[in-house]
């Protein structure tokens, strides 16, 4: 096992550093991410024994005319076969004008590393949709025709891929991820106008669960999650999590550098899921947005009625 671990290490620094390459365009960052792994590690996908859909928006800085807008479709089911899971990722983001839809589909596998440690490695491919209509654009200060801005960029297939690791055991986990290794160029237009390219966002995140009582009335869960970006701030979250009667998780979490986080989600049964979020940023706009809010819902359907259901602590 410790061997394997070792291996992976490596392969997670070897892969920083071929990503450590200069771009501005940053993934979407999303504060519910806790609640279904499977947008940021493609590994995450079927590890749980039923099949599940999610569904997310995000509104960044409320108030502010166009500001960010994410939202996004999740599906991700275990097969016949036990150790393969796969999923598929719709995600929308909108700012300004800007238009970008990803489309990512995730295959999974999982390996056993002793009785109680699983590994589940998963690779992402897909494309990306992006729009940018500069035709619509009101030039500042004095609105002058600008020639750059005489013809819209649309880009109907960027292909990318992405790749995660996934280790956990019933109490821990750890995860690896690229979920996008191609630097696709948003091409200029025969004008000359161009954009920031995407670039590689690599997630290293973990977590431990701690339950209080025999009963797992309260389970205490902290949390961590690291993104690294060439050109931007690393980024980390740290969160404290309270699972209380296997119902209702509530979240508090610090983004460095960005905002503090409140999140919760109740499980009104065993298959319906309702979350929401919130960040409340201390960067200078502050005083100009009235706050970040994510809302998401979730159903699980047991398609495949397997006996040795285990309890979702991540």
């Amino acid at each position: 096992m410790g061997i394997v671990i070792k291996r992976i290490v490596v392969l997670g620094v070897f892969v920083l550093l071929i990503s450590l390459h200069c771009g501005a365009q940053q993934e979407p960052i999303l504060t519910s991410y806790m609640y279904n792994g499977q947008v940021i590690n493609p590994a995450y996908a079927g590890i749980w024994e039923k099949i599940g859909f999610t569904t997310l928006v995000r509104k960044q800085w409320a108030g502010i005319n166009r500001s960010p807008l994410t939202e996004s479709f999740s599906f991700h089911s275990p097969l016949k076969n036990e150790a393969v899971g796969v999923g598929l990722n719709v995600m929308n983001d909108r700012f300004g004008l800007e238009n970008r839809l990803s489309v990512l589909a995730d295959y999974a596998y999982e390996v056993y590393l002793s009785r109680r440690t699983r590994l589940r490695m998963g690779v992402k491919f897909g494309f990306v949709n992006y729009k940018n209509p500069l035709t619509e654009y009101e030039l500042y200060p004095d609105n002058q025709y600008d020639h750059a801005f005489s013809e819209d960029v649309d880009l109907k297939f960027l292909p990318n891929f992405g790749i995660g690791f996934f280790l956990y055991q019933e109490h821990f986990y750890a995860g690896f991820s690229v979920p996008k290794l191609i630097e696709n160029d948003l091409k200029e237009n025969f004008h000359n106008y161009s954009t920031s390219a995407e670039v590689r966002t690599i997630y290293l995140n973990g977590g431990y669960v701690l339950p209080f009582d025999p009963f797992n009335y309260v389970v205490f869960k902290p949390t961590m999650l690291v993104r690294a970006t060439w050109g931007t701030p690393l980024q980390a979250d740290v969160a404290a999590n309270f699972m209380i009667r296997e119902k209702l998780w509530l979240g508090v979490m610090w983004r460095s550098n960005a905002a503090l986080c409140f999140t919760g989600n109740w499980m009104f049964s065993n298959n319906i899921r309702v979350g929401f979020a919130m960040d409340v940023t201390y960067t200078d706009i502050y005083p100009y947005q009235n706050g970040t809010f994510e809302f998401t819902i979730g159903y699980d359907i047991d398609f495949f009625g397997r006996t040795y259901l285990r309890s979702r602590y991540f």
